[in-house]
């Protein structure tokens, strides 16, 4: 029985986003793309932004980010501003109250914004809750940002946790297990 409810908030899931957007979320997980679908589409609330994104979270220029095929901003408070681009890899996880920020002030105007490089974030990432990525950097895969972390800089290597503030390398980790099912 809850199998085939599941089954249809899958199915009804189909109406407000296309199939690429959804495809990767297990079948216990569509009752929330339905619920958040609804909020979005019908309500309102980042209307205009492609893929699945709480009623809470901020996405501004939704037109420069790359999502990647897990939806970016599904967690509760996160901040994802797209000024200057951002490229989601597969599989990237995004705890509540993140922020990323592709865009910076003009410390002699402030009025006026700084262009920069896009922000990457590798395949198979975990950003934690409340943490930071600011603008220009690129993670590396499977990088581990720690909870409350501000990342200023690049860490371009593969497999590691990095965390503080600002972020610092912490440890090395084993290859990223891709059948995780």
């Amino acid at each position: 029985m809850k199998k085939n409810i599941f089954k249809i908030f899958k199915f009804l899931s189909k109406f407000f986003y296309k199939k690429k957007y959804i495809e990767e979320y297990k079948l216990n997980e569509f009752y929330n793309i339905f619920k958040i679908g609804f909020i979005q589409r019908i309500i309102g609330f980042n209307r205009y932004v492609a893929w699945p994104v709480h009623w809470s979270t901020t996405v501004l220029a939704s037109e420069n980010i790359i999502p990647g095929n897990r939806s970016p901003g599904g967690a509760m408070y996160c901040h994802i501003d797209g000024r200057n681009g951002i490229l989601f890899g597969k599989n990237v996880r995004i705890g509540p109250h993140v922020m990323i920020v592709s865009m910076n002030h003009n410390l002699y105007d402030y009025s006026k914004y700084l262009s920069s490089k896009p922000i990457t974030i590798g395949d198979n990432c975990w950003i934690g809750a409340g943490a930071i990525i600011l603008p220009g950097v690129n993670l590396g895969h499977h990088t581990v940002v720690s909870a409350g972390s501000i990342v200023n800089k690049s860490f371009e290597g593969n497999n590691q946790v990095i965390g503080g503030n600002p972020a610092k390398f912490i440890q090395k980790l084993p290859e990223y297990l891709l059948n995780h099912e």
